[in-house]
């Protein structure tokens, strides 16, 4: 993994996301915001590798619908 790429980043389960925004106002890079998803809003990461891990969005879901999980591993191509 190249240097300054994070092991852990933030899944959003989208399906129980209410689109409250909480998370979005707690990322420090911008890289989350809300989009509207079948008439619904819901949080979407803009730039995973630009992600730095510090897991700020993780506990401002007061619903707890924001996972930190690790990257997958680069595949062949």
């Amino acid at each position: 993994m190249p240097a300054g790429r994070c092991e852990l980043l933030p899944w959003i389960d989208a399906a129980r996301c209410t689109g409250c925004g909480w998370c979005v106002a707690a990322c420090p890079f911008h890289l989350l915001s809300l989009e509207l998803k079948d008439w619904r809003k819901t949080s979407v990461i803009s730039d995973l590798d630009a992600c730095t891990g510090c897991r700020k969005c993780e506990p401002k879901c007061p619903f707890n619908v924001i996972s930190m999980v690790h990257r997958a591993p680069p595949t062949a191509e």
